[in-house]
């Protein structure tokens, strides 16, 4: 018999480290979802960058039962086919020579670290392990992802936290050349901030980054859990940089909801995870990667990628449109289909206003950090849908104003 659960049941038995929203959405298509009470609602926030194809995407839905009537699962003392495919995919698709399987971000980018540190370790000793990351930058929620991260709102309270990590401004490289040193294993970037506010990195900046990393024997590592499979138009988005990085994560979109991380990195660098060094129970099982193959398959095409750029300048034509009306954003920026669109001052802090209406309007969108509203919809969603989303957008809009001035 199957138990009638309401929002208060999550007050009842969960953790309260999450505070969802009222609704719950119990079935998806494409890029619309419906909730309990069947509303109807349009899709722009992808599980945050997650459904790149949208919901119960036919040829996704396919293989996972065909792979459900084969093998779920087996440990890692053996290996599975669909792992390999998967991992030879990932191969010949980008600069990478070998792959950790994960089951998350967080876990991709925890291997990733740890890979880097023993690098280190094994070519020039212990006192090579300093790692520099980004202010504003966001890498997971595992004790050492967190410190990693640039965001001490997530240590607060676990500490004392990993040492031997620095951090300094996003596209600022003279920061960067006081810190690094022959003592730094790694510096640690997204090509695009995603969680810090949606803040691509400068071309030339991410350029000296690499030349700084050559110039120190430091590995540079590319955290792509939210940029990658598509997302800013290219597989990944060093492509469209012109940088490329040593070790590179990857989750999100790779299974498009289901749980899937990869850690990509060259041989050379690769070699320092000898036998027995890391491990994952259920990293790269057999359903995740059959799920994930199909994922690739499907978006790495043509059409897709080159749709994704399409689909970015019908939303930022939509935002612009909606800025010379309101006077609402200060900045809309991005790449592909990660845009955030900055509040102006007197919504500061308080960007999730826009998407508590927004989801009365029947539609769904994100925030990063308090001062963007940020949209990452699926790669494939029909343009008639995106017009909708921004008109019901807009909506949202002018109610949170008119809240605002009646305050």
């Amino acid at each position: 018999m199957t138990q009638e659960v309401t929002r208060a049941t999550f007050d009842e038995v969960m953790v309260p480290n999450y505070a969802p929203v009222a609704i719950i959405p119990v079935r998806g298509e494409g890029s619309r979802v419906w909730d309990q009470e069947g509303k109807e609602y349009i899709d722009l926030a992808g599980g945050i960058a997650v459904t790149a194809l949208g919901h119960s995407h036919p040829k996704l839905v396919e293989v996972m039962r065909k792979q459900a009537g084969e093998l779920w699962h087996l440990s890692n003392i053996m290996t599975n086919e669909p792992a390999l495919r998967l991992a030879k995919k990932l191969t010949e698709k980008t600069f990478a020579d070998r792959v950790f399987f994960a089951n998350s971000g967080g876990e991709a980018n925890e291997a990733a670290f740890k890979l880097a540190r023993r690098y280190a370790f094994d070519h020039f000793g212990p006192e090579k392990h300093e790692i520099i990351s980004f202010y504003n930058s966001f890498h997971g929620r595992t004790l050492f992802t967190v410190s990693v991260g640039g965001q001490p709102k997530y240590k607060e309270g676990f500490e004392p936290t990993p040492g031997g990590i620095k951090h300094c401004d996003y596209n600022d490289i003279e920061q960067l050349k006081a810190l690094i040193s022959d003592k730094t294993c790694a510096v640690v970037m997204e090509p695009i901030q995603g969680e810090g506010g949606v803040i691509p990195a400068d071309i030339e900046f991410a350029k000296q980054v690499r030349e700084l990393c050559d110039q120190h024997n430091t590995l540079l590592v590319f955290d792509e859990v939210q940029s990658g499979v598509g997302r800013t138009g290219t597989f990944f988005a060093y492509e469209q940089i012109g940088v490329t990085p040593d070790i590179l994560t990857s989750a999100k979109a790779l299974g498009n909801g289901f749980p899937v991380g990869a850690m990509l990195a060259t041989e050379e660098v690769a070699k320092s995870l000898a036998f027995g060094t890391h491990g994952s129970t259920y990293g790269g099982n057999p359903m995740a990667c059959a799920i994930a193959e199909a994922v690739i398959d499907t978006i790495d095409t043509p059409e897709v990628l080159s749709g994704v750029q399409k689909r970015h300048d019908i939303i930022v034509e939509g935002l612009k449109a909606i800025n010379e009306k309101h006077h609402v954003f200060k900045d809309i920026r991005g790449m592909g289909l990660l845009i955030g669109a900055e509040v102006v001052e007197p919504f500061a802090g308080n960007a999730k206003a826009f998407m508590a209406a927004s989801a009365e309007e029947g539609l769904l969108i994100l925030v990063a950090g308090g001062d963007v509203i940020r949209l990452a919809p699926s790669l494939v969603i029909p343009e008639e849908e995106l017009a909708e989303g921004l008109v019901r957008l807009e909506q949202a809009i002018t109610k949170v104003i008119a809240n605002s001035k009646a305050a």
